[in-house]
């Protein structure tokens, strides 16, 4: 998995929503909220969403190396097998998200909220055959103690993920509608720089980060040696201007969601589905790859 990790031309599928974020997903795929009631079934739906992107030819294209899920989706079956075993038998790796959401925003950034069940939780990812995790908080603004916070939290919690086995994907995400990002993100690159030259041989991580508006900013990370990948999420971006974004930075692959699964439906046919999904994936990973 290392290796598919490190060297696959294609990107990341972020299949991760969970909690609020589901009902909106679902409406977007054509599901409406009188379809379902109570948290089980809406995430049930949700997981057959998935388990039908999973299932497509073009999700096994080689295009897609790795995918992130949510806890229930890993607990789910995928075509007769545990998800992250179907994805591995379709030569995409399995991470799972392990933040349990933000904090309110202090010093310009929203910290992740105290993770109390993470110990039980990376048990549980190591005994499905996780290979990585993922969690994400905020920047909202260039201040320098928000976003030092912010990167030290996250290393923070990453030394525990790598002390159970798996490998951690660092995820600060700059909001792209701040007005500072550009002087932000160069604060933002040198805290991480800082942390990831003190991590011992041995201990690598990947990293989650927004396009960076110059582009090429985060060459340094894409080339240090305790980075397995960097990868990038569309943050908001429409598919086709996160693509044009991500291909003016070599070494990112994408990380996408919204930018993945827009154009999906229930209501379209089997071949449909198959053929807007692969478009998706084609265009991704055309960008990934520039």
């Amino acid at each position: 998995m290392i290796e598919r990790i490190t060297t696959g031309q294609g990107f990341i599928a972020a299949l991760d929503q969970s909690g609020g974020s589901t009902p909106k997903a679902l409406r977007g795929y054509g599901v409406d909220d009188s379809e379902w009631s109570g948290d089980d079934e809406m995430f049930g739906a949700i997981h057959a969403m998935r388990a039908r992107v999973i299932t497509a030819l073009s999700f096994a294209s080689g295009k897609v190396i790795g995918a992130i899920l949510f806890e229930k989706t890993m607990d789910g079956v995928v075509d007769g097998q545990p998800t992250a075993e179907a994805l591995k038998a379709r030569g995409v790796v399995p991470f799972i998200k392990v933040d349990e959401g933000l904090a309110d925003e202090a010093d310009g950034v929203q910290l992740m909220k105290p993770m109390g069940k993470l110990p039980a939780l990376l048990e549980k990812s190591v005994a499905a055959g996780m290979f990585g995790t993922k969690m994400r908080s905020v920047i909202k603004s260039a201040n320098p103690a928000g976003i030092a916070a912010i990167v030290a939290q996250q290393f923070e919690v990453a030394g525990q993920i790598l002390d159970a086995g798996l490998v951690p994907m660092i995820e600060p995400e700059y909001d792209i509608t701040a007005a500072d990002r550009a002087a932000g993100e160069e604060i933002l690159l040198a805290e991480i720089m800082k942390h990831l030259d003190a991590l011992p041989e041995g201990r690598e991580v990947m990293l989650k980060l927004s396009i960076p508006v110059t582009p090429g900013l985060y060459t340094p990370l894409v080339s240090h040696p305790r980075v397995l990948r960097v990868v990038a999420l569309s943050g908001g971006f429409s598919t086709d201007e996160a693509c044009e974004r991500l291909a003016q930075n070599p070494g990112m692959i994408a990380s996408f969601s919204r930018g993945l699964l827009q154009d999906l439906r229930k209501g379209q046919s089997d071949a449909e589905f198959d053929a807007v999904l692969g478009k998706a994936i084609d265009q991704i990973a055309a960008a990934s790859v520039a």
